[in-house]
């Protein structure tokens, strides 16, 4: 897997010692679990079966996805089967107390690894400066979105309250939220704002952008990704309502995917081309199980053709493009996005061709040899069809290739308020060789740091 290097800050020393404390604790953590399979190396043919379930539930997994009937059938029961037949296999075999301690010891090396890093690779914050309360602030909000969050929690009588200007979308009318937004900076507003779902932000947000004012996001979405990385609080979509009073301004990058703006990600492939069907929406589960065996191994999918900053990547079966690296692969971008004013791309390709691929991706994880992940300014797709199935912040498209997407540094203003819970800092994946090298190392990288700026 190709990954890039993530941006960070150097800690304080103390910082530093608490650091190699946890890198030496994960050390000692993996040594534990080594010892406890030793303790039991007499039964290591058993021990080692659990990886092998591990690795048939992953190919079991594959079957069931890529392939209808009777394979579908006997994939779903390895991939359920396998896993409870090696814990009965730990059971009746009496090694299940060193199984327990294995992993137990496996899974605290893993806390531990990961604490250090955080300590050691701190992200930049986004820069924030103070700025007045707008004079005409305009909010447009989705009344059904999110299962109706804009009324659950009163968001227009707050907003109204706060001097707002509130414009409801009509879905039946199929309003453009891009022309009420410039109808809005028409009349006066000094400020847009969104209750709404990440495609309608996304639209709104280019105005804002286009025309320099400051734009406001209010989590009322389903799954409110953008607001999630701002740093806002999901649970309480009102709280975003303070910006209007007490806010503080970011600037952070704005996607583009051939001439659309995105403020999350933009997907090709399997996952693009199953949205597309209007059976998904209402039947999400059954319309994918039955697209899937076509777009893995079938010829439903178009054959795509992916350059990153002109490098070829691997032909692959789902491509993910964000609004700014993702800290951990994750082909459902369920992850967290560190910053979002990096000016870059993250870029993660998929490409599962079997059963043994698919074992090693649940083995290895973001690490197996099918994931491609890194980072790019310019990413172009191209593909044997007039049209390229593209999704935009979860939301369906069809684009003529090539597809550009390219990301648009800190031209997006946008109002949070001063106080919100912030987006906790996903830790990068473990690197043990990182890990054994900071855990032996006694001179503090800030030292270094000091030293060598004063050497030059």
């Amino acid at each position: 897997m190709n990954t890039a290097g993530s941006t960070s800050l150097p800690e304080p020393v103390g910082s530093d010692r608490r650091a190699r404390t946890l890198a030496r604790l994960a050390l000692l953590c993996v040594a534990a679990a080594v010892a406890s399979v030793a303790a039991g190396a007499g039964h290591l043919l058993i021990l080692l079966l659990g990886l092998g379930g591990l690795g048939v539930a992953g190919a079991g997994l594959w079957w069931a996805l890529a392939h209808r009937g009777l394979a579908r059938v006997c994939g779903a029961l390895l991939a359920v089967g396998a896993p409870l037949g090696v814990l009965v296999l730990y059971a009746v075999s009496g090694l299940w107390l060193v199984a327990v301690a294995a992993l137990g010891m496996w899974t605290a090396a893993l806390a531990c690894a990961r604490s250090a890093l955080r300590r050691r690779r701190r992200p930049h914050g986004t820069r924030s400066r103070s700025v007045r309360p707008p004079g005409r602030p305009v909010l447009i909000m989705n009344p059904w979105s999110g299962g109706g969050k804009v009324g659950q929690h009163r968001l227009v009588e707050k907003a109204e309250a706060l001097g707002a200007r509130v414009i409801l979308l009509d879905l039946e009318s199929r309003p453009d939220p891009a022309a009420l937004a410039r109808q809005a900076l028409a009349d006066g507003a000094d400020l847009l704002g969104v209750a709404g779902g990440d495609g309608t932000q996304a639209l709104v947000a280019e105005v804002a952008a286009a025309h320099d004012v400051p734009f406001m996001v209010l989590a009322a979405g389903t799954r409110n990704h953008f607001a999630m990385d701002l740093g806002l609080d999901r649970a309480d979509p009102a709280s975003g309502l303070n910006a209007l009073s007490d806010g503080v301004e970011l600037r952070v990058d704005l996607g583009d995917v051939s001439g659309r703006p995105f403020v999350n990600t933009v997907s090709f492939g399997a996952y693009a081309e199953i949205v597309q069907s209007p059976e998904y929406r209402h039947a999400k589960t059954i319309t994918a199980l039955d697209q899937l065996p076509d777009l893995l191994i079938g010829e439903a999918a178009a054959q795509l053709e992916a350059q990153a900053d002109g490098d070829r990547l691997p032909v692959p079966q789902a491509l993910l493009v964000s609004n700014n690296p993702y800290a951990l692969a994750d082909p459902l971008g369920a992850g967290r996005r560190e910053r979002l004013d990096a000016g870059r791309l993250g870029v993660l390709a998929v490409r599962i061709e079997g059963a043994a691929q698919a074992a090693e991706l649940a083995l290895r994880g973001e690490r197996a040899s099918g994931i491609t992940s890194l980072t790019a300014h310019q990413v172009t797709v191209a593909a044997d069809t007039d049209l390229v199935a593209v999704a935009v912040d979860g939301e369906a498209l069809t684009l003529p290739p090539p597809v550009v997407c390219t990301v648009r540094p800190g031209v997006l203003r946008v109002r949070v308020p001063r106080n919100r819970p912030g987006a906790s800092y996903t830790a990068p994946s473990v690197d043990w060789r990182h890990i054994v090298r900071l855990a032996l190392d006694r001179t503090s990288p800030t030292t270094r740091t000091m030293q060598e700026q004063s050497d030059a």
